[in-house]
């Protein structure tokens, strides 16, 4: 069996991005993880606002478990990484880790569990992922 490589996205870190102590404010690298689950999705072909208006579904976070490593700082290059790890009717759970890029080495700085859940987008409650989803997601599990 083949294994699936984790998907990845770049980010530079901006200054605004940044704390007074000159670091990643602790807060901005759950916006990371959610802009690299965010292309996750893209390059399977669903983008969230037309799961939105035509299947009447969002994917919300449920849970996050992080952990800070190291810092990142301005400037900076990040690959952040989504691998799904398990996937059940109405919902799902990623490995997510951000690394630190540097010229001879990718550095871990964070490590992320991400439990994510279906719902209505009119009632905000849980609903199975559709089928057409859920066999392209198992695909890469």
């Amino acid at each position: 069996m083949t294994e699936i490589e984790p998907f990845t996205w770049p980010v530079r870190v901006y200054y605004e991005d940044t704390d007074a102590g000159g670091v990643v404010f602790y807060a901005n690298y759950l916006r990371f993880l959610e802009r690299a689950r965010t292309e996750w999705l893209r390059q399977y072909g669903f983008e969230q606002d037309q799961l939105r208006k035509e299947l009447n579904i969002v994917f919300a976070v449920r849970a996050v478990d992080i952990q800070y490593l190291k810092p990142a700082r301005f400037n900076e290059q990040l690959n952040v990484s989504v691998e799904n790890i398990q996937l059940k009717q109405a919902s799902m759970a990623m490995q997510q880790s951000i690394f630190k890029l540097s010229e001879d080495k990718n550095e871990l700085i964070v490590k992320s569990t991400v439990n994510v859940v279906c719902l209505h987008s009119d009632t905000f409650s849980p609903c199975l992922i559709p089928k057409p989803i859920l066999e392209v997601l198992k695909a890469c599990t």
